[in-house]
């Protein structure tokens, strides 16, 4: 991909906690790798959330420092360019920036996090990545039906001005998958990995099954043909036993307003999810000490057969970790039984981890293998250009 032009959009500066910026980064370090000349551009009109108080500012100026301490260890060779709530550029100027985006080859607008202003529409392919599954179809389908709100309206207008869609939704098109097309030609990808940032950290002896997530509640849940779907904290109470039916302990690092004394009452170690992700380093240090991963999912992927596919387990399997998530559609998409495990009932989940604990370590090195094949930034991104006519 030498000579081409990228220009990949993200959350970085405005959601600073370790998951997120590696998530973004991966696509700015995966593109470097290939050759790619990369602009990261973020430009999300919303005020900044700062990690030192768990609140939003308008001021840039600290989480503009820890992006450009990411991009001076992570991705030097790239630039970035910031547009902050006051309407001012940080990082490549607002006319340097609209230069570069008239002479990309792609404009990758992860999760769709970036107004897509006049100044950015240059570029030769403008590709919506939807990583949310059945909340940008939920907005589509209202508009499609004459039932969305102005908000919603103005939304999928942003939406529908990409060249090219894609999504998490890998079982899009599938007999079994309730997320309507909505009248677009969707791309299947899924999140990709640098490698070389996730080496496998193998540790025999880490004590517990982890997982990072928030517990939401009182967030407006998409509506698809009538049915409301949910977000984790339904999913997850459908488990919620599952401490007292397996001997291996079972952590979760939690953000948000989860009943933490009733999860410890059945068994669930409970710790503090911005601890553990307030850096990226904490956030990778914290999977790699982890002995495998235990995860639920988001109603909205589970329910709809969305093939939806976590970013952070995919991080795990990459440090060697075996990972056991709730199946959303994907188990017919990816090799399961060796390092990775569907589960869709509290039976499977037990079977799962027994299954890991009785050869541990081979299953470790099943998890890394897994990741080479399937996440490797250098294959995920090379096929998504493909796709997009690159």
């Amino acid at each position: 991909m030498s000579g081409v032009r990228v220009v990949v959009t993200g959350l970085i500066a405005t959601y600073p906690l370790g998951g997120v910026m590696w998530d973004y980064l991966a696509f700015v370090r995966g593109f470097e790798r290939l050759g790619a000349d990369v602009l990261y551009l973020e430009d999300t009109g919303q005020w900044l959330y700062d990690v030192r108080d768990a609140t939003f500012t308008p001021d840039a100026a600290h989480n503009l420092a820890l992006l450009d301490d990411a991009f001076r260890r992570h991705a030097p060779s790239a630039s970035w360019s910031v547009r902050a709530p006051d309407a001012a550029y940080h990082g490549v100027p607002r006319d340097a920036v609209r230069r570069f985006c008239a002479q990309a080859d792609l404009l990758l607008n992860v999760s769709g996090c970036c107004w897509l202003r006049e100044e950015y529409r240059g570029a030769r392919r403008k590709v919506y990545l939807d990583t949310d599954p059945g909340y940008s179809h939920a907005k589509l389908a209202a508009v499609q039906r004459g039932v969305a709100s102005e908000d919603e309206r103005y939304s999928v207008d942003l939406i529908r001005a990409h060249d090219l869609f894609f999504t998490f939704a890998e079982n899009m098109g599938a007999g079994d998958c309730l997320l309507p097309t909505v009248g677009l030609t969707w791309h299947t990808t899924r999140q990709p990995i640098v490698l070389a940032d996730w080496p496998m950290r193998l540790r025999a002896e880490a004590p517990a099954y982890t997982t990072v997530m928030s517990w939401k509640t009182g967030v407006q849940p998409p509506t698809l043909d009538g049915v409301p779907y949910g977000g984790k904290e339904g999913e997850f109470r459908r488990f919620i036993e599952l401490p007292s039916r397996t001997p291996v302990a079972l952590e979760v690092a939690v953000a948000g307003a989860a009943p933490r004394a009733e999860l410890v009452s059945h068994g669930w170690r409970v710790v503090d999810a911005a601890e553990r992700s307030v850096t990226m380093e904490s956030y990778r240090d914290y999977l790699a000490t982890s002995r495998g991963e235990w995860s639920i999912a988001k109603n909205a992927y589970v329910a709809t057969r969305s093939g939806w596919f976590s970013c952070r387990s995919a991080c795990y399997l990459a440090l060697g970790k075996p990972v056991v998530v709730q199946d959303t559609g994907f188990r017919a998409l990816y090799p399961t039984g060796e390092g990775l495990f569907a589960f869709s009932t509290l039976e499977e989940a037990v079977d799962a981890l027994a299954s890991i604990e009785a050869g541990y370590v081979r299953q470790c090195e099943a998890a890394r293998a897994l990741a080479e094949r399937e996440f490797d930034s250098d294959r995920v991104l090379t096929a998504l250009c493909s796709a997009a006519g690159l």
